[in-house]
């Protein structure tokens, strides 16, 4: 079978080999699931690393002032950050864990920025003794935990603009909880030099799953006329492909859309996330039932579902699914998770190849907030992450154990 038969919803150079099985990071997805077991999140380690030299030379071609930050809350993952940081990325870090695993994973405090409506006095506290390089001030209340503490913060504005995406995963307009408002800017900037902090720019970020460039054109002129700042983050994360009529903007149109309207001079941040590793990994499930109902709905039923990908039913999220070793077919399905809720449908309507008890399913485009949104529910343990290079699959997250689920009960 061809390697065309693979969509670019998959990782980077994934295919299809000699046995008719997709093969991804060089390795066979039937002989990982018998290896690791199932539902496991595998992922392609070099489709990360190319992404992620995709958006530094689409900046390097353009500007010396840039950064590129990974957006962590996608995948936080210790494996996850010590790649980036090789790859020569910073982070940013929404939470004092997202801190934690950073620092575990041997990240340089001073590339970190770290983001939240509600950070606690203990997350700032335990941030400024790491030597975390910027705090991005979300609140007059932050503003009044950090005073007097000299550290370099950025400012986060709503910008009032609402790109074209699901309203869960807007960020930018007027009624957020991110933020200060636009006319209450001026005193934001007056209250951090009155509290001592060290303000090195602006931060807006109007969403996730973006797929029109030209809102980030509008964001980098509402800011850049807001006063000199040597930092300007103008975040918001680019859309990936999900499913393979999905054709996001290349990132260096995207890129291009950033810069197109900040002065000389100014330092460019970007947070991509989803847009590094969404399509880096894909998710693996044992099918279980197959419940054919005549002339209503055939069931494909796998031993996952809400506990390991929560997006489908948080917000109507679209997959594909293939089985791993015979793509294609015209059987229209909906694939059901195991647990205890009729919402728990992973992808409705599908078309898969004759479905069977004991068959690998793959979900594709789910190495975003897969992991990072993994739970517990029906006291599942949550399934391991898989590196997989060159033919060679490592664990990098191993699979909780019944056990795991008890250690922290009294």
């Amino acid at each position: 079978m061809s390697a065309l038969a693979v969509s670019h919803v998959y990782p980077l150079r994934s295919r299809l080999n000699e046995r008719g099985r997709l093969e991804l990071g060089g390795c066979d997805v039937v002989e990982l699931a018998a290896e690791f077991g199932t539902p496991a999140y595998v992922y392609a380690e070099d489709d990360m690393r190319a992404r992620a030299r995709t958006f530094v030379e689409a900046f390097r071609a353009r500007s010396e002032r840039f950064e590129v930050i990974y957006a962590s809350k996608a995948f936080p993952c210790t494996a996850a950050y010590r790649l980036f940081a090789e790859e020569g990325l910073s982070a940013d870090v929404a939470s004092g864990g997202e801190l934690h695993l950073a620092l575990a994973a041997g990240m340089d405090p001073k590339r970190l920025y770290m983001h939240g409506n509600n950070k606690s006095p203990a997350e700032l506290d335990y941030a400024i003794e790491s030597g975390i390089g910027h705090i991005v001030v979300d609140s007059f209340d932050e503003i009044e935990r950090l005073r007097g503490r000299s550290q370099r913060v950025m400012l986060r504005v709503t910008p009032g603009i609402e790109p074209s995406t699901h309203s869960y995963i807007q960020t930018g307009q007027v009624d957020s909880k991110f933020g200060f408002p636009m006319a209450e800017v001026p005193r934001a900037l007056e209250e951090c030099a009155a509290a001592g902090l060290e303000l090195r720019g602006l931060h807006a970020h109007i969403g996730s799953q973006i797929l029109d460039v030209e809102v980030f054109e509008k964001l980098g002129e509402l800011l850049s006329a807001m006063g000199e700042f040597p930092l300007l983050n103008l975040g918001g994360g680019l859309g990936i492909a999900y499913t393979p009529e999905d054709r996001p903007p290349s990132v260096e149109d995207y890129v291009e859309a950033l810069l197109r309207h900040v002065p000389d001079g100014v330092t460019v941040l970007c947070e991509p996330g989803r847009a590094l590793v969404g399509n880096a990994g894909v998710t693996l499930y044992t099918v279980g039932t197959v419940k054919r109902i005549p002339d209503v709905r055939t069931y494909v039923s796998v031993d996952g579902g809400m506990s390991d990908n929560l997006r489908p039913m948080l917000y109507g999220a679209r997959y594909e699914a293939e089985i791993a070793d015979r793509f294609g077919g015209n059987e229209v399905c909906t694939i059901a998770g195991m647990h205890c809720e009729s919402g728990d449908v992973l992808v409705r309507d599908v078309a898969l190849n004759d479905p069977r008890v004991g068959d690998i399913l793959v979900i594709p485009a789910t190495g975003a907030y897969g992991h990072a949104m993994a739970n517990n529910y029906n006291a599942k343990p949550r399934p391991p992450v898989i590196f997989c290079r060159d033919g060679e699959a490592r664990v990098v997250v191993r699979r909780e154990t019944y056990e795991d689920l008890t250690l922290r009960d009294c």
